[in-house]
């Protein structure tokens, strides 16, 4: 009977230790390396399921965040300053997020908080923010893809969902 019990007991441990392994979103990474230092984005990938992405983002009111993925917060690491568009970013370790505008436009926010979950925003920690371009994908993209690629001189940031495209461009400075 205790041997019984002490089985049950693993397995029921074992088991509560992977539901939250499950219930985990896929996480992405992209990088790309600008005047020999690296710049990288890691964030969770959340998908669509059938639901369109403006399902999804309808909730979102003007002047509310967008954690720009999953699970716990997107973060931008930067060991370079950057240019966006006269904004700098120094070199540093920051969270994502995209603010909601009128009239579907985004900002996108660099964070000095980093590592919390993906919901606790404060903007009080907001550091600069830097207008997106949306635009309309040619295709779809059933999961969050957050994309770095190099640019002439810089680099280019783009987050695909569903047929929503979000970018902006940089330099380092």
């Amino acid at each position: 009977m205790k041997r019984l019990l002490t089985m049950t007991f693993g397995l029921a441990v074992a088991l509560a230790m992977t539901l939250p392994l499950q219930a985990a979103n896929a996480r992405g990474k992209t990088e790309i390396t600008l005047k020999g230092k690296m710049v990288s984005v890691d964030y969770g990938r959340p998908t669509l399921h059938g639901r369109t992405v403006d399902q999804m983002l309808a909730q979102l009111k003007e002047g509310e965040f967008w954690r720009l993925g999953a699970d716990s917060s997107t973060t931008f690491e930067t060991g370079v300053a950057l240019n966006f568009g006269g904004k700098t970013v120094p070199a540093g370790t920051y969270s994502l997020w995209a603010e909601k505008l009128a009239g579907n436009k985004w900002d996108l926010v660099f964070n000095k908080q980093h590592g919390q979950w993906g919901t606790q925003h404060d903007p009080k920690l907001d550091f600069v923010k830097v207008p997106l371009h949306e635009s309309k994908a040619s295709d779809s993209a059933e999961m969050v893809t957050i994309k770095l690629s190099e640019a002439g001189s810089g680099g280019h940031f783009s987050v695909q969902w569903g047929d929503l495209m979000l970018e902006t461009n940089f330099k380092a400075k």
